[in-house]
């Protein structure tokens, strides 16, 4: 998981509810929200628990497997590119970019594990690619 790939993606938007996401991401780690009132995870990073409002909300280290849950290849652009959902292993779905991967191949249900993608700025952007289980 501790890859990072070359990109021309775009830096992300930082402000005060993903900072510390984006900060770990940069760390080559990928963390999400988990309340700790009802022991929820939850990915949109935020300050507070989109389940029962708690606003005592730690940053879970997260192990970065995750399974494709729905995906569409954007073709009519310059640079074809793969844009999914993910659910990860720990529960929470992630939009994301699938990388390193066949169009072709892909399908829901596949096992992906998170990459680092550099971004234009050089902060690093959490993504996915395949897992090859052969």
């Amino acid at each position: 998981m501790a890859e990072t790939i070359q990109s021309d993606v775009p830096p992300p938007n930082v402000d005060l509810d993903n900072e510390q996401f984006w900060a770990a991401a940069n760390r080559r780690q990928l963390r999400i929200g988990q309340c700790t009132k009802c022991q929820k995870a939850f990915f949109y990073p935020r300050h507070f628990c989109p389940f029962c409002l708690s606003a005592d909300v730690d940053w879970a280290l997260v192990s970065g497997e995750a399974q494709i849950y729905s995906y569409t290849v954007m073709r009519r652009v310059d640079n074809p590119y793969v844009l999914a959902y993910v659910q990860l292993d720990e529960g929470p779905a992630m939009m994301t970019n699938i990388v390193e991967c066949d169009f072709e191949s892909l399908r829901v249900g596949q096992m992906v594990e998170a990459v680092y993608v550099t971004s234009k700025s050089g902060s690093l952007v959490p993504m996915f690619r395949p897992i090859d289980r052969h």
